[in-house]
C-alpha cells in the first residue's frame, strides 16, 4: 500500500509540475539546472527506542534535475518563479542492521535572495524510498525504525548556491530528510536524517531571464467561496505482532474562500471509522461487556497554499464525538490535494495524533 500511496504523492506533484510546464512549449522553454552532492548525516534519537540505531553517520549522494519556472503560468511570478525537479538519493548507513536506502522525490525550490551570482533557496519535496533491509522479527528485530520496505520521504532544506563560472555553480547547505510509512506496517518510528551537503550545479541559463516581468492576472476565484464533499480510505497496522492491515475511512464536507492569490480559508465537519480500534477493543475488554462506539467525528479548520492546481495543505481538527478514547481530543493532517477539474480533486494526507502518524488517507473529492 506505500507504493499506491508515495506514487499519488508524486503523480499529483509531477502533474503540477508538467502543467507549469505545458504553456511553456510555445514561449521559451524553461531553463534547466542539473545537479550532484555529496551529503553527511547522523539520526536523530528521537524516542528511546531507537538510541541503539543512531550510533553510525550516514553518507550519501544525490543527483537532481529542475526546471526554472519562467512566468508561463501566473503563480510562478507569484512566489517569485520557483524551481521544481526530482531527486534521487542514496543513502549507506553504514550500520548492518539498517542497510542502504534509494528515493526518489519531486520538489519545489524557491529563492528567497538572487542576483547574478548567488542565490538563497529553500527547499521540500516528498516522494518514495526504498529500503531493501527492514524490521524481521526472527533475522533484525533490532531494526525498530524501518518496517516496510516502500516509504514515504519528505524532505527539506537551506541551499546556497555561488556561480564558480558563468554556467557552474558550488552548493553548499543543511537539511534534513525523513523516511516513514505512515503508520501502514509497525514498528514504525522513523528515520530523521540531518544532513549537511556540497555539490555542484550546471544552470543553463543564469542569470535566469523571466519570460514576462508585466503584472500577472488575479485568479478568477479570488474572493469566492466553494464546498467539497469528499471520502478517504487508508490501511493501518494495529502493532507488530497483529501483521494484519485494517481499513480506516472517512467522510467530510468543506467550505473555504479563496481570500488571496496563495490561499483558501477551510472549514469542515468529518466522521471516520477505524476498523484497527475496533479489534484493539475487543482485545482489551472482558468477555459478555458491552463496548464503546469506535466511529468518531470531528470538526476541522484549516488552510491551502496553492501552486497552480497543486495544494499543500494543513488541518487541525477536534473530535466532538469520540465515545472511545484511543487518542487525544485533536488531530492534525498535512497533504497534497491537486484539482484535477473544476469539480474534481484527489490528495494524499497523513492524519497525525500528537505528532505520531495515524494513518495514511487516500482521498477523491468534488467541487461544487
Amino acid at each position: 500500500m506505500m507504493l499506491r500511496y508515495g506514487l499519488l504523492v508524486v503523480l499529483l506533484v509531477v502533474g503540477a509540475y508538467c502543467r507549469a510546464q505545458h504553456s511553456t512549449a510555445t514561449a521559451t522553454r524553461s531553463p534547466l539546472i542539473i545537479g550532484a552532492y555529496a551529503q553527511g548525516s547522523f539520526i536523530i534519537g528521537h524516542t528511546p527506542s531507537v538510541k541503539h540505531l543512531v550510533v553510525s553517520h550516514p553518507t550519501g549522494l544525490e543527483l537532481n534535475l529542475q526546471r526554472q519556472t519562467n512566468g508561463a503560468e501566473p503563480w510562478h511570478a507569484w512566489y517569485k518563479y520557483p524551481k521544481v525537479g526530482l531527486a534521487l538519493v542514496y543513502y549507506d548507513y553504514h550500520n548492518p542492521v539498517l542497510g542502504k536506502s534509494y528515493a526518489a522525490t519531486v520538489y519545489i525550490n524557491k529563492s528567497f535572495y538572487r542576483t547574478a551570482r548567488q542565490e538563497l533557496n529553500f527547499r521540500i519535496g516528498t516522494g518514495l524510498g526504498f529500503f531493501p533491509i527492514r524490521f524481521d522479527q526472527e533475522t533484525n528485530h533490532r531494526n525498530n525504525i524501518v518496517s516496510s520496505r516502500l516509504n514515504a520521504t519528505l524532505q527539506t532544506r537551506l541551499e546556497y548556491d555561488v556561480a564558480l563560472t558563468p554556467h557552474y555553480g558550488l552548493l553548499l547547505g543543511v537539511g534534513l530528510n525523513h523516511y516513514s510509512n505512515g503508520a501502514t506496517t509497525k514498528p514504525n518510528f522513523g528515520i530523521n536524517l540531518p544532513t549537511v551537503f556540497v555539490g555542484v550545479n550546471y544552470h543553463q541559463q543564469r542569470p535566469f531571464r523571466p519570460v514576462s516581468t508585466g503584472p500577472t492576472a488575479e485568479p478568477d476565484e479570488l474572493g469566492h467561496n466553494f464546498l467539497d464533499l469528499s471520502t478517504s480510505l487508508g490501511f493501518k497496522q494495529r502493532n507488530e505482532s497483529d501483521r494484519r492491515k485494517y481499513t480506516a475511512q472517512s467522510v467530510s464536507v468543506m467550505v473555504g474562500r479563496r481570500v488571496n492569490r496563495k490561499s483558501n480559508l477551510v472549514l469542515g465537519a468529518e466522521g471516520f471509522y477505524d476498523r484497527s480500534l475496533l479489534v484493539q477493543l475487543r482485545d482489551t475488554s472482558s468477555s459478555g461487556e458491552k463496548l464503546p462506539d469506535v466511529k468518531k467525528a470531528g470538526v476541522f479548520f484549516g488552510h491551502e497554499l496553492l501552486f497552480g492546481r497543486l495544494a499543500f495543505v494543513s488541518h487541525l481538527g477536534f473530535y466532538v464525538y469520540n465515545p472511545y478514547k484511543s487518542n487525544k481530543f485533536y488531530y492534525e493532517r498535512l497533504g497534497l490535494k491537486y484539482q484535477f477539474s473544476r469539480h474534481f480533486w484527489g490528495a494524499a494526507d497523513l492524519k497525525i495524533h500528537r505528532g505520531a502518524a495515524d494513518v495514511v488517507e487516500l482521498k477523491v473529492g468534488a467541487r461544487l
